[in-house]
């Protein structure tokens, strides 16, 4: 079907589509209904709740977890051993409560969404049989004629056969944050950009003043929303950071498991080839030492406690990887209105008397006729939540009501209207006619230019005064330097008339009175929060559908660009070949006039490149780029229901900062994450060495039992490690760069020191099994030693490893879970050691002697964590 049809006339258009101004009739509208389709966008199909539940199996972490449980219970019952089956449904159970977290937390994310999305069905006026018609939206078809008006949310691409005052705001499909002028009457080039084809309107958008009467060209998927949606559908999501390091370190995990298991199952054959069983069993032992069966849980606690804090600072966070993920990226792309700026046009300066003034200034000595102009000279309507209209104008009676004490309404008591002479593209001029008793005035606005050359005089200083060619050109000067600003200029002007007098033309020898600049202005927070990105190595910048002028001069306002050339357009990135924009890209930071498509480039270049990128907005507009992204942040306010969709992250409060709070916080879940891991393989390591030496050396002795490590793996480990992942941010978090992409979890000296302090536990471990051998006489002895020095010195490391600088930097005490896991974990030994609930783990008593030996072998551990642990977590 012909695509151009705002390059086509009204009678082509129609021709084509076989419609009429008049309206299908029923029979016709069924049969396009069911040769084309509903008019509506498909929606992905959600996850079941089992798919979503099974997801959490994917990980190839719990894949080896369900390896080892099985292979125990399979030995148990082999051996009809009630401990080792004991041992295989615990390690079981972790990984069912690993399951159940991360399912839990990605429905309950599920459910905030849907609490987001729109709960109205949306009704259009048709043209059906010759008569207008209320239809639901989706049964609208190509050819169908519908009625359009003020606050109306289009439900299709329209071909316009009629226009009054008509603006359309569109920025969520083109980032232009100023409603655009519509004219049914122009005929537009076939090369023509979406942003400036005056003759349709779209699918999505909002009409912001006048009404009119639209041809249907394109519905559902067809119209340029339904392209937006494609791109989306098109848009594959890649694996987090954490997630490809975790599976790395799972591949590093499996590999010497394997390895280990193979080699000690192959000794203990040669050392006792009748009983193959055992053999096995110990290289089970061995597994269940290599792997730390917490993990997987601690690092989801972690997780959803980071994205239960973070819902109650205005982030919803559907997906548990997502916020680690932006605490990683390097690149934040911002879409402008809505997210940098507030998407409400404010009257920023007043020019009158010859005087610019910002809206903070006493203006009391204004004149009354401005103040009256910017009352009435307007078309907006009265709601039950306010007014609605065009946003340019809605600012203007804002900021008049506000700084004048009063209202439209005891302004039209004044002055009465009697007419109205509607704006349009050609003129540039809105006038309103008010009669009071015998006089009546005319109250004009406009483009500058154009008001200019209809006025004769102006008002300065309460004095009527000829509009000589040097105060005009003093008027234009102002009105330049205020389009520098990016502020959206409006003139102002009047004359009184009588009645009697119809010869005369209402917009001619006007009385110019003044000037008003508008913007849609950044939000507050937002250069702060620009000025931490910077600070923590984080590059941000500016996607955005606006006028290039407008996009720089906000972005100079927050700091984002301090030059022209630091601005790209959608028209000159379309020249650059990807190699050539590739070279270019990290020169720019603001983007103007962009398509969706664009903005999907832009992302997919600065992820060639190797860089970790977030991307927010909350127009459909943005929404392929969202999904492109690593991390995809939407807008819970005013984002529309498909970016809601696509989103990582919402931010309920629609405010930049949330995103640098979310950061923060991402950077502190992987810094505890990577503490936890360093924490918890270092345990591991020196349970794996210490075995395997004590297999070889002792063959005929137990060195721990799978009870006593599963009690260390999943006890006495996992308290100190989810308390770890809890730890407050450490101070200098946001001044530190991005980690890189390739970096992993054993980057930055992490998996030197799990060799390093895990070799030093292992061997100070042996040394406590030794004496406990030698020293105190028996096996039973030397595995009670082994096992209370194996925990204590983790409660001692777990002190050292809370923070990567000084210990003085961050008090136990500004962590209760620390403090609460560490009194814990002592009192657990103390229970251990002191009542008869040790022999369930094969304890014995042990003697002073013994017990400072483990106190040594800790103590001397704490010091070697303190000189080698890692300053650059």
């Amino acid at each position: 079907m012909e695509k151009n049809f705002f390059a086509k006339t009204i009678s082509e258009c129609f021709q084509i589509l076989g419609a009429r101004r008049t309206g299908l009739s029923s029979q016709e509208a069924k049969k396009r209904l069911s040769a084309n389709g509903e008019n509506k966008l498909p929606e992905e199909k959600k996850k079941s709740p089992l798919s979503v539940f099974f997801g959490q199996f994917s990980d190839i972490m719990i894949i080896i977890l369900l390896v080892a449980s099985a292979i125990s219970i399979t030995i148990a019952i082999l051996n009809k051993s009630y401990s080792e089956l004991v041992d295989g449904f615990i390690i079981l159970g972790i990984v069912l409560l690993n399951a159940i977290i991360g399912f839990i937390q990605e429905k309950k994310a599920e459910t905030s969404i849907d609490a987001l999305k729109r709960m109205t069905e949306p009704y259009t006026k048709v043209f059906r049989d010759g008569k207008v018609q209320e239809l639901h939206s989706k049964e609208l078809v190509v050819g169908d004629v519908i009625l359009i008006e003020a606050g109306d949310i289009v439900p299709a691409d329209c071909r316009l056969i009629e226009s009054v005052s008509l603006r359309s705001d569109e920025s969520s499909l083109t980032g232009e944050s100023i409603p655009a002028e519509k004219d049914s009457k122009v005929v537009c080039g076939p090369s023509t950009v979406l942003a400036e084809r005056k003759n349709m309107v779209f699918s999505g958008s909002v009409i912001a003043n006048g009404h009119g009467v639209g041809l249907v060209v394109a519905t559902a998927s067809n119209t340029e929303l339904g392209k937006i949606a494609t791109l989306i559908t098109n848009s594959q999501k890649d694996d987090t950071p954490l997630q490809k390091g975790l599976k790395q370190m799972a591949k590093i995990i499996t590999y010497i498991v394997l390895a280990i298991c193979s080699i000690t199952f192959f000794l203990e054959i040669l050392a006792n080839p009748k009983n193959p069983l055992e053999s096995l069993l110990t290289a089970i032992a061995i597994a269940v030492a290599a792997i730390p069966e917490s993990l997987p849980a601690v690092i989801t606690i972690i997780m959803s406690l980071g994205i239960y804090k973070l819902a109650k600072k205005k982030a919803i966070v559907k997906h548990l990887h997502a916020v680690e993920t932006l605490g990683s990226c390097e690149i934040i792309c911002s879409d402008k209105t809505g997210t940098l700026t507030e998407n409400k046009m404010v009257v920023q300066k007043v020019f009158y008397n010859l005087q610019l003034l910002d809206d903070k200034s006493n203006i009391s000595d204004i004149s009354p006729y401005l103040k009256n102009c910017m009352l009435l000279c307007e078309s907006v309507a009265k709601s039950k939540q306010g007014y609605i209209g065009d946003p340019t104008e809605l600012a203007i009676v804002e900021f008049a009501e506000k700084k004048f004490g009063q209202t439209i309404s005891t302004a039209e008591n004044l002055f009465p209207r009697a007419n109205e002479i509607p704006f349009d593209s050609n003129r540039k001029l809105m006038s309103t006619i008010h009669l009071a008793g015998s006089s009546g005035v005319v109250f004009t606005k406009g483009a500058v230019d154009e008001l200019l050359k209809i006025c004769t005089h102006a008002e300065i200083d309460g004095k009527i005064l000829p509009l000589s060619e040097n105060l005009k050109q003093k008027i234009l000067k102002v009105n330049k330097n205020l389009g520098f600003e990016a502020l959206r200029v409006l003139g102002f002007a009047y004359k009184k008339f009588l009645p009697s007098n119809t010869s005369e033309a209402y917009e001619s020898k006007l009385v110019f009175l003044g000037l008003v600049g508008m913007q849609d202005p950044p939000r507050k927070e937002v250069k702060k929060a620009v000025q931490k990105c910077k600070n923590a190595g984080i590059t941000p910048v500016m996607i955005t559908g606006d006028h290039k002028n407008t996009a720089f001069a906000v972005a100079r306002q927050i700091g984002l660009a301090s030059d022209i050339s630091e601005v790209i357009t959608g028209a000159e990135i379309d020249r650059y070949s990807d190699t050539e924009f590739e070279k270019i890209i990290f020169t720019k930071r603001v983007f103007a006039r962009v398509s969706p498509e664009n903005k999907v480039r832009i992302v997919e270049t600065f992820k060639r490149a190797g860089k970790i990128v977030a991307m927010t907005g909350d127009g459909v507009n943005d929404a392929p780029s969202i999904k492109k992204a690593n991390i995809g942040v939407g807008m819970g306010i005013t984002g529309t229901d498909v970016t809601k969709e696509v989103s990582d992250i919402i931010i309920t409060d629609d405010n930049f900062a949330t995103i640098i709070v979310a950061v923060e916080e991402g950077r502190k879940i992987y810094t505890n994450i990577q503490k936890t891991v360093q924490f918890l393989y270092s345990a591991n390591l020196a349970e794996i060495l210490a075995i395997f030496l004590a297999t070889i050396f002792f063959p005929q002795l137990v060195f721990l039992t799978p009870v006593q490590i599963l009690f260390v793996n999943l006890i006495s480990d996992t308290l100190p490690a989810v308390a770890l992942g809890l730890e407050p941010a450490e101070k200098n978090i946001m001044t530190k760069k991005p980690r890189k992409k390739g970096a992993n979890l054993f980057s930055n000296g992490v998996g030197k020191n799990i060799v390093i302090m895990g070799i030093f536990q292992g061997i100070v471990m042996l040394l406590c099994f030794l004496f406990g051998l030698y020293a105190l006489g028996g096996e039973a002895e030397a595995t009670t030693m082994a096992f209370y020095a194996l925990n204590i010195i983790q409660y001692f490391y777990f002190i050292s490893m809370r923070t990567s600088g000084k210990l003085s930097e961050n008090s136990i005490l500004e962590n209760k879970w620390s403090l609460w896991a560490v009194l814990s974990c002592f009192g657990m030994m103390l229970l251990m050691a002191c009542t008869p609930l040790g022999t369930l783990l094969g304890l014995v008593a042990l003697p002073i002697s013994g017990w400072l030996v483990i106190l040594g072998g800790c103590v001397v551990t704490f010091i070697a964590s303190e000189i080698f642990k890692n300053k650059n977590l």
